[in-house]
Formats: C-alpha cells, structure tokens, sequence
C-alpha cells in the first residue's frame, strides 16, 4: 500500500500567524493516513510550530531568504529539493511575494499540481509593495490552481476576470471555533494578570504592520479615553512597527492605558478579556483574527475596506476609514452592550469550521493528482 499524498506547503515561516495558524487548524483534521503536510520555510530560527509539525509526522525544510544577490543560490535549493523529493506531486504556497521563483522550479522539476493562495487584497504603499504586486502578476501562468481566502484577495493576485470565470476556489479562513468560546474563568485571570480589573477593554489582535493600521487604532483609542475614563487599549501582536506605535501612544497622551502584549499563544483568553474588538485595517485577505473574535462573542468594529465576507455574525460592524477617530469612537461607545453568547454554531454555519473545511481541502489533494481531477489553468 502507497503512503499519503505529500504536500509541499510554502511559508516564510511557522509561527502565530494568522495563515500558519489556519493551515495548522485544517492540519491536525486531515487523515494524516492519507494526507501528510510537509513545509518550506524561508527562517533558519525555530517555529512556534516546529515541534508540533514534526509529531504530527511533517518535515520541514530551510530555503534561504530571497534578495537580489542570492537568486541562484535560491534556485539551486529549492531545485535539489524537489529532485530529490519525486514524492511531492503538489506544492501549496502560500508566500506569494516569491511564487514566481518557486513555482517555476516546481513545474521544471515536474510538480504537476502547483497551488497559489492568495491572502492579501493589496500591497504595502511603498517601493517594496510595488515590486511584490509585478512579481504577482505572473503567478497566473506559473500555478496549476488557484485558491484565495477572500474575492478581494482572489481579484488582487488572479485577476476579476479570473474570478468572474470561476477559476478561483475560496477556501474560507476556518477556525476551531469552540476553541474561541467565552470563559468567565479566563476573563478573570487575564485581567488579573494585567491588572486590568474594572476596566472596560477595547482590544486588536494583529501584527505591527503598515496594513493593520495601528496609528489610526490609536486616535480611536484616543477618542474612547476622552469619552470613558475606565477605558484601556489591549494590543496583542509582535511586527515591525510596534516600538513606533509605542511612542505614538505615548505622543497622544494615552501610553498609561495602552497594553502591549507582545506575541501570545493563548488568544482565546485574551479575547474573553476583552470587551469590544477594533480593526481598522487599510487592506486584508480576510482577517482570521476578526472571526476569532466574533466566535468570542466580542463586537468587532471594523474597516470596511476589509471584504464583507469577514462579517460572518451579527456582531461585526463595518465603518468606512474615511470617517474620523471620533465618529469610531462614537459607534464603538454607542453600541448596545450584549451578553457573551456561544458562536460555535453560528461560525460553523457560515462556513467557517475547520474540520469542514479541511475535508474539502483533502478531498481535493487526493484528487487534484489525477488526470481525470486536474484543471490546468495555464
């Protein structure tokens, strides 16, 4: 008896990210008897995931990082890689700044099923996020399949006429949604532990980066504090910006109420801390942490630049970033408070549960190999 399909997933690399921690979640559902997920990473450093890939029976590989000087050193690894490893039949990348280059030596050492995911909707406003939308464009002609977590995000790197042609297949951005519900318990000890007892928590969980938003979370933040003396900000996340957000914080008068957390694996209870979720977000796939929030029964006020599709209960708000700090703040303060309900059904009918979703996406590696199963979209 053969043993499983082996997919090839590309990430630069496995930490708490929101698209390492979806693809861990459809991870640990597969039937790994006949379904087993290896990953290329582009980190030398440990994952946060590392171990636990390795128990669940994956392997991970090291591929340098890409920059101008090192392209054939790239090219030379990933090559021995895939001739060395005939057994992966299909690669599944999710890093699509460097799909043009991987996809390309996997289909000329023979992978025949080549995955790009979309999962952003748009690229930073500066020279690096110019370069990263040319090198997009050819990953249409390059990957055998395209999957996206979003339309805006399938629009983004395939194209609206792809699209509207049906050539793009969402794969939604599930959660183990039971894992996110409520606890009294957790909500407790958290604020204990933060010394955030009788305070009313406005909170966002994401990494320092141009995209989320941060400055203007601050101003809103800002805005709440005037309005509500109790009031404290929870910032969950680790990235590039944060030291700058700290000292715009401590620029807009409100560093004493503002809490960063850094990197944290226990999100759930985090969320269970917290009182209403703020995401204003200039651009998104779809944000795995606002359905983690709403699956916590939190409010979630969010950017309508991000996709309707990520408003999955009624507990999402979308509010235009046109609008100033004071109008969010506002709607934020305005809105009726509710009682923490269990989700779990409600993200699950919406399409949004993990062991649903990572059977779809078995079923289609065990049979995307087959000629009769494969559609080549070149």
């Amino acid at each position: 008896m053969s043993g499983p399909v082996r997919v090839l997933h590309i990430f630069t690399e496995m930490n708490l990210g929101g698209a390492e921690s979806r693809i861990m979640d459809l991870y640990r559902r597969m039937d790994r008897r006949r379904v087993q997920f290896d990953f290329v990473v582009h980190m030398k450093k440990p994952g946060y995931y590392d171990q636990e890939i390795r128990e669940l029976g994956g392997q991970i590989f090291s591929w340098p990082r890409l920059g101008p000087f090192n392209i054939l050193q790239y090219i030379r690894t990933a090559g021995r890689l895939f001739r060395t490893h005939p057994e992966y039949r299909i690669l599944h990348g999710h890093l699509i700044s460097y799909g043009i280059l991987y996809h390309w030596i996997a289909r000329k050492n023979g992978v025949k099923v080549r995955i790009a995911h979309a999962r952003s909707s748009a690229s930073e406003k500066n020279f690096k996020g110019l370069i990263t939308t040319l090198m997009i464009r050819p990953l249409k002609y390059l990957a055998t399949h395209y999957f996206a977590c979003s339309v805006p995000a399938a629009e983004y790197v395939f194209g609206k006429r792809n699209v509207r042609a049906g050539k793009v297949r969402i794969i939604n951005n599930a959660i183990d949604a039971s894992r996110f519900r409520f606890s009294q318990e957790d909500r407790f000890r958290i604020r204990k532990e933060l010394g955030l007892e009788n305070r009313w928590v406005a909170g966002h969980v994401g990494k320092f980066r141009y995209a989320k938003n941060h400055t203007f979370l601050l101003e809103i933040f800002k805005e709440i504090s005037l309005r509500k003396e109790e009031a404290v900000l929870l910032l969950v996340g680790d990235g590039p910006l944060k030291e700058e957000m700290a000292r715009r914080a401590g620029v807009l008068g409100v560093a004493d109420k503002v809490f960063f957390t850094g990197e944290r694996s226990d999100i759930p209870a985090l969320l269970s801390a917290m009182d209403v979720f703020v995401f204003p977000s200039h651009y998104e796939g779809l944000p795995g942490s606002v359905i983690e929030a709403q699956a916590s029964g939190l409010r979630c006020f969010i950017s309508s630049a991000i996709s309707g599709e990520a408003g999955i209960t009624d507990l999402a708000a979308f509010i235009s970033l046109e609008e100033p700090a004071a109008i969010w703040a506002d709607q934020i303060l305005t809105a009726e408070d509710q009682p923490r309900q269990d989700m779990t059904e409600a993200i699950a009918a919406a399409g949004f549960d993990a062991k649903t979703v990572a059977m779809e996406l078995q079923d289609f590696y065990l049979h995307a190999t087959t000629q009769k199963d494969r559609e080549v979209l070149l």
